[in-house]
């Protein structure tokens, strides 16, 4: 396990306040950098390499939903974290990694706002994943900036059939927003949604390096990690496609047309643009340039 400063006492302190949380960390001091990123199919470009490929005796990668890898990069607890994009302007210090990210151009699939209801308009009441940040954020942009009006938000676990049993929508994110059953449900993809408003494409998520980082987790090559894990593309699909029951056909066109993993000036425009629409209705307190 890597620390920030080698310090093995540090080592044990962070492997108990781990445990404490339900996150299982190794507690053998192997001084590898120390990651953090999702198990959604989404991520699974982004950390195959470090799982299954050449790199897997480079780090040791604990897997989290999105929110706590953000809570894991801000407590030090870890290294380096594949964290929802608006949490680089919520915790101080941290470093992006460039040409990489989770994003979508057009539509997404596994960010959605289920209702059943047949209009936005008519929402009054809104369940927000409780695993999600950034697309939390997104929603409430979405009422306020562009509909004009914000309805109640409450945070809820993952269940749809819980989430609308009180409330008018559901915003669901990852591997629960792609299985659930689309039967007699109004589905909004939020990408979708953003570039219906703004003609840009949305960052989801970014590698994102702490102040305190080893220079071991600094010289961790994500990009080439991630074009590793998008050329055995087919392998991930192969250990997916029976965890989520849908189809070879569906698990392709999500990860090669529905997902974009480079962070190009236009999904950057659509992230500028995001980061500002936060500021303005007070969801973030200002706005950072990106530290790349």
């Amino acid at each position: 396990m890597s620390t920030c400063g080698g310090d093995e006492y540090f080592d044990s302190i962070r492997v108990f306040h781990s445990y404490s949380r339900g996150i299982l960390i190794s507690t053998t001091h192997t001084r590898k950098p120390l990651i953090a990123a999702s198990s959604y199919l989404n991520s699974a470009p982004l950390i195959w390499s470090f799982q299954h490929g050449s790199r897997k005796e480079e780090v040791e990668l604990i897997e989290a939903v999105p929110a706590r890898c953000g809570e894991l990069l801000a407590e030090n607890l870890v290294e380096a974290a594949l964290v929802p994009a608006i949490e680089y302007q919520r915790i101080p210090g941290l470093v992006v990694i460039p040409r990489v990210c989770v994003g979508s151009r057009e539509k997404v699939r596994s960010v959605n706002l289920v209702s059943k209801l047949d209009e936005l308009k008519d929402i009054r009441r809104v369940a927000l994943d409780e695993s999600s940040r950034t697309s939390a954020t997104l929603v409430k942009i979405i009422f306020r900036e562009f509909l004009g009006f914000e309805p109640e938000w409450v945070s809820a676990a993952p269940d749809l059939t819980r989430m609308l049993a009180e409330n008018d929508a559901a915003l669901i994110i990852g591997d629960p927003g792609m299985t659930f059953s689309r039967e007699g449900f109004k589905i909004f993809d939020m990408a979708t949604l953003w570039r219906s408003h703004t003609g840009h494409g949305f960052v989801f998520a970014m590698w994102m390096i702490g102040p305190n980082a080893s220079t071991e987790a600094r010289a961790i090559d994500f990009v080439a990690a991630c074009q590793e894990g998008l050329e055995l593309t087919q392998e991930i699909i192969d250990f997916y496609q029976p965890l989520l029951g849908l189809s070879r056909d569906e698990l392709q066109t999500y990860l090669g047309e529905n997902l974009s993993f480079s962070l190009d000036e236009e999904l950057r425009a659509g992230l500028d643009l995001y980061y500002r629409l936060a500021h303005k209705h007070n969801l973030i307190p200002a706005v950072k340039p990106l530290n790349l």
